[in-house]
């Protein structure tokens, strides 16, 4: 049993740190850098598996496009001499469906832990009982 709860307390985990880095990725999604730097990149979170554990950890947190995507705008103060800066690529719409695949992955490991937690302490009380 303890294996279990050690597994899901390893999934929800993972899926926290990635909905950090989603999180992450909708807050700059609007951060503007002259185009002689580089835009915020976009964070993706790598897991693997760990047999030994039967869980997971993150393995790695990949930097996306730093070279994002350049817009035409002479009024912003960060502008080039042509009037362009630099945005993220990021598009919010898919940021938002990896943060409820996230979230969601996130509740589902939580209610394994919590109800494995349930039955270990009955089953302690049928011994009391006992």
């Amino acid at each position: 049993m303890f294996n279990l709860i050690d597994t899901a307390a390893s999934g929800a985990s993972v899926h926290r740190k990635w909905m950090d880095a989603v999180s992450d990725n909708i807050a700059n999604i609007n951060n503007v850098a002259p185009t002689s730097g580089s835009a915020f990149q976009e964070r993706f979170v790598v897991a693997k598996e760990l047999p030994s554990h039967n869980g997971t950890v993150v393995s790695e947190i990949q930097s996306g496009d730093k070279t994002g995507r350049v817009v035409f705008e002479p009024t912003n103060p960060l502008a080039d001499a042509k009037g362009y800066v630099r945005y993220p690529d990021i598009d919010l719409s898919s940021q938002m469906g990896y943060l409820i695949m996230a979230q969601r992955g996130y509740q589902a490991n939580l209610a394994v832990v919590e109800r494995a937690t349930t039955a270990y302490q009955a089953a302690l009380q049928l011994g009391k009982n006992a």
